[in-house]
């Protein structure tokens, strides 16, 4: 998949929680760190997201934040 979106974090679904509308994506990311996508329910369903999938999650913004 070729993509013009530079923040790209490779990893594996460890868990999906779909409610009415929207669904919670955990994604593993590199030991031990995890992401949280939400996305629409129907989004999640069109692409079949189970847990155990490898997927990439495109991360869509011009800031980076650091903290220390």
């Amino acid at each position: 998949m070729k993509l013009s979106a530079r923040n790209q974090l490779k990893g594996k679904i460890t868990s999906v929680d779909k409610g009415a509308v929207m669904a919670n994506i955990k994604i593993e990311v590199s030991e031990p760190n995890t992401i949280t996508a939400v996305i629409t329910k129907e989004s999640a369903e069109k692409l079949g997201l189970t847990e155990g999938d490898d997927v990439t999650a495109i991360i869509k913004s011009t800031e980076v934040i650091i903290g220390k």
